[in-house]
């Protein structure tokens, strides 16, 4: 008697075999594409250390932008059709960038205070300000530490897909991505980082199964259009990653990740506690709905500690609404407005 075990095992393989086949061609793909990113860096006007503030002109409000520790910072700055830091210069505005740039001898000894009170606070002294903050990712929390810490520099803080409940969405997964860190110390302790390939096997670790969505993704897209450039230029920008300090791992991965030190109320830097319910400015958070690897639980957890925000919660992934081809509409747009309104 045939129950159908035979016709829907067979279909499964088959399935099986078909999603492997769009991986492969999508990964073939994109190692024989030939971009290679064009643009020059904006002229810097602040260094120190490996650090620079890049300058990309206006003459109307002050906006600096903070990316993650992790990552290059030109995700802001990717193509020349693709990049809300020339855009918003064209609007009138005048967006510069803090460039971390590359852990050096003095910055592998760096704690997230150093990075903060110090590096991060004596940038915001060489602009013009006060100005507006506008943090990425992990960039959002270290602006919010800043601007809490120097609230006379800080008219304003934007936060752009930045976490905060570590444990809202999956809790476990979090824990998971703490416990790898001591299976990581001998490496830190021979380099003075975590490594690049350590980060993102603890990332992937996050979102297991977004780098085979979106290699099956890009085998059937048009390699011409607009959509297949931006994604090899951000799968460039990606595999172009940064090292993180070892006492910085330590604290993002067993203090935030693991122990949820941000929503419990226990992170501090240089003493004075991360509380973004004592923020006395306009604040703007940027919730991507489709982020993988910012759970929105995890962003809407601090909107809702502010006192005067401004939310939205683009149709995009995490850096789709900075970089993608709908990242006009989805994010530079209404963060000009936003600007412009408190301005």
């Amino acid at each position: 008697m045939n129950n159908g075990t035979a016709p829907d095992l067979a279909a499964l393989v088959e399935e099986i075999n078909h999603q492997d086949r769009a991986l492969i061609a999508g990964i073939a793909a994109y190692r024989q594409d030939k971009y290679a990113r064009a643009l020059r860096d904006a002229p810097a006007i602040w260094e120190e250390g490996e650090s620079r503030v890049l300058d990309y002109g206006g003459s109307g409000t002050p906006v600096l932008f903070v990316p993650s520790l992790i990552n290059r910072a030109y995700i802001l700055d990717l193509m020349e059709d693709a990049s809300m830091l020339r855009w918003l210069s064209a609007q009138g505005l005048h967006p510069y960038l803090l460039d971390w740039g590359w852990p050096g001898e003095a910055e592998r000894q760096f704690t997230l205070t150093d990075y903060i009170a110090g590096r991060l606070e004596r940038a915001l002294a060489a602009l013009p300000g006060p100005v507006v903050l506008a943090g990425y990712c992990m960039g959002g929390l270290l602006a919010l530490a800043a601007a809490l810490r120097a609230p006379a520099r800080v008219k304003a803080l934007a936060l752009l897909a930045t976490p905060w409940d570590f444990h809202a969405d999956d809790p476990e997964a979090a824990r998971r991505v703490a416990q790898v860190l001591p299976f990581m110390e001998a490496a830190m302790g021979f380099s003075g980082t975590l490594p690049i390939d350590a980060l993102n096997a603890m990332f992937a670790m996050v979102d297991p199964h977004g780098v085979g969505d979106k290699y099956r993704d890009f085998a059937g897209q048009d390699k011409a259009s607009p959509r297949a450039r931006r994604f090899v230029a951000m799968e460039d920008w990606l595999a172009d990653g940064v090292p993180l300090a070892a006492p910085v791992a330590r604290e993002v991965f067993s203090g935030w990740y693991g122990a949820n030190a941000t929503a419990r109320g226990v992170w501090r830097v240089a003493g004075l506690a991360v509380d973004p319910a004592a923020l006395n400015m306009p604040v703007f958070c940027a919730i991507p709905a489709k982020d993988r690897l910012v759970a929105a639980a995890s962003a809407r957890a601090l909107a809702a500690k502010l006192k005067d925000v401004t939310v939205i919660e683009p149709r995009a992934g995490h850096i789709g609404m900075v970089a993608g081809t709908y990242a006009e509409t989805s994010l530079w747009r209404p963060f000009a407005d936003w600007v412009s309104g408190i301005s």
